[in-house]
């Protein structure tokens, strides 16, 4: 009953959670000159170095490799920002949450939409680049948005995962930046899955980036539709890290007092 209670008060707290976005979207950009067009200009940098070292140095031959790696970049890198900035959102509230009751997870899910809402001006990159390499549309694109749905889904359970444990083991902080350098390295983001061995590669096609970063390659890149396999297997595990990370911050948040 108190998860399901605390789902039903997050529902009713929806206005705070987009003036929290906001909030988050401010202070990102505060004191910044070029503002919201580093969300733009950002990743086309990071492609650019990434292509740089990565293409010519490795020589990996890939189909238009600019796309191929932004394409990638994007989902790692919304990833990698959500889920470490989620991870302090507790801590940084507990001014407010000592004060006044608000449902905890409101918190760490505002730091992960604020920053899908700038993983969606950044889209704005991709598009760039698909128009410099003069890439053929396909109508396949149109479906870009469901591997973002998905994306969505399990950053912010593992939102929540990494947000509880931080507030009780503060080594959590410390560790996940060596976490999410290992699952960059286990997502191919900058080289092909066939440059891997194959009894290796038969685990990186079960790390859900990868599944998701591949969907949405095949959809803007290859102008394919991937087979139903991939969308039912992107779609349960999305669905599955966010309960998992719905009920495990709903078990802890209950000594979160006891440690802000």
């Amino acid at each position: 009953m108190g998860f399901l209670h605390e789902v039903r008060m997050t529902f009713k707290y929806v206005h705070l959670i987009v003036e929290l976005v906001k909030r988050d979207l401010k202070l990102k950009y505060r004191r910044s000159f070029l503002g919201y067009f580093w969300s733009l200009l950002n990743p086309l940098m990071m492609m650019t170095v990434m292509m740089i070292i990565f293409s010519y140095m490795f020589r990996f031959e890939i189909e238009n490799y600019p796309l191929y790696l932004i394409c990638g970049q994007t989902i790692f890198n919304f990833f990698n920002e959500s889920t470490t900035r989620a991870m302090y959102a507790v801590l940084e509230n507990s001014t407010l949450l000592k004060k006044v009751y608000v449902p905890k997870c409101v918190f760490p899910l505002s730091r992960v939409l604020s920053c899908f809402v700038s993983m969606a001006l950044s889209l704005l990159a991709v598009v760039i680049v698909m128009l410099v390499t003069r890439v053929q549309l396909h109508w396949s694109m149109l479906l870009f948005f469901i591997p973002l749905i998905y994306l969505l889904l399990f950053a912010s359970g593992v939102g929540m995962i990494t947000s509880s444990l931080a507030v009780k083991f503060q080594d959590v902080l410390h560790l996940y930046n060596i976490v999410t350098m290992v699952w960059m390295y286990a997502t191919p983001i900058f080289y092909p899955i066939e440059a891997v061995p194959e009894n290796v590669a038969r685990f990186i096609r079960l790390n859900p980036l990868y599944i998701i970063v591949n969907i949405f390659r095949e959809l803007m890149l290859y102008g394919r539709i991937p087979p139903l396999g991939s969308w039912l297997l992107g779609a349960a595990m999305s669905v599955a890290m966010f309960l998992i990370g719905a009920l495990v911050f709903d078990r802890l948040r209950k000594d979160f007092i006891y440690y802000i």
